[in-house]
């Protein structure tokens, strides 16, 4: 059995991930548009994305217990993804699919560097009532996640993880001032992409992030590392050197990696590490999910034996 590192209290703590399950048509191209055109393909694939569903897929594949809340439609791709996460081994008894709802469904073209276009259609006619939530199930949990693309259902999910004592961690993406303004104060751990810190608080915007109370205020940079404040210091952690074939979903499991340490009792630090190991193994593949690596192959990355 692979030794837990330091300050982690077991290797399968249970995370409640809620949040966006999209799914994902992926094309590779030779180069990504910049104008109004046509181009050739070199390969296509299909299958289930979206930030908090991947991250949820992420927690199982490392080693955690993972149950994904969300919507869907009840049509053949919010079928398609209730498979695919019941396959992962992610529970879904909190993953509802509903008739009339329109499932959301992103277009993905991969360039050979591995960057990345995405378009994203986020559904129609879901619910926003949170209220069927099984929130007393909050207190099994070591942390909870969530993305912003259900504001509804993260704050309810939030606050009541507050009550519980239960870690809470937001994957900032892309999304409304008011969202962030709304779920920031309930908020733990708040990991921003570059591009959704600059467009909620401009550059260097990770004191203002702190201004909201969140005991962790991270940005995400890519092969910049990641950068964090903590009890007023700044932290950078540089990312580690892989060959990138795909970055889809990077983030994702980042977030999913992050939060299953932090229910597993490690420090901010030992989370940054751990969760940078598995998104960089993650890049080293092609195909969204396809690449998320298992526990010991993220450990090998982040504490290489000596």
């Amino acid at each position: 059995m692979t030794a837990l590192p330091p300050g982690w209290t077991r290797k399968d703590p249970t995370v409640i991930c809620l949040g966006l399950t999209a799914m994902d048509h992926i094309w590779s191209v030779e180069q990504l548009p910049d104008s109004a055109g046509k181009s050739r393909a070199a390969g296509f694939a299909s299958g289930g994305g979206g930030m908090a569903a991947t991250a949820a897929v992420a927690i199982a594949r490392l080693g955690g217990r993972a149950r994904f809340w969300g919507r869907a439609g009840q049509d053949a791709a919010g079928l398609a993804m209730q498979r695919e996460l019941a396959d992962e081994g992610v529970d879904i008894a909190g993953f509802r699919l509903f008739e009339g709802a329109r499932s959301s469904v992103s277009g993905v073209l991969v360039d050979p560097a591995g960057e990345r276009t995405i378009v994203n259609f986020r559904g129609a006619n879901l619910p926003v009532d949170a209220g069927w939530l099984p929130l007393e199930q909050i207190e099994q949990a070591g942390a909870v996640l969530a993305d912003p693309r259900w504001v509804e259902g993260a704050a309810a999910l939030f606050s009541a993880a507050r009550r519980a004592r239960v870690p809470t961690v937001l994957d900032a993406d892309v999304a409304e001032r008011d969202i962030f303004e709304a779920l920031l104060p309930l908020t733990d751990h708040a990991i921003f992409s570059e591009q959704a810190l600059t467009a909620f608080a401009g550059k260097d915007g990770l004191a203002r992030v702190a201004e909201f109370g969140c005991t962790i205020a991270a940005v995400t940079r890519g092969s910049d590392g990641i950068d964090w404040i903590e009890s007023g210091a700044l932290h950078h952690l540089p990312a580690f050197s892989v060959t990138v074939i795909d970055t889809n979903g990077a983030g994702d499991v980042f977030h999913g990696a992050w939060a299953m340490a932090i229910a597993a009792g490690a420090d901010s630090a030992a989370a940054a590490g751990f969760a940078s190991a598995a998104a960089a193994l993650k890049c080293a593949h092609g195909n969204g999910r396809a690449g998320i690596p298992d526990f010991a192959q993220t450990l090998d990355l982040w504490r290489p034996k000596t």
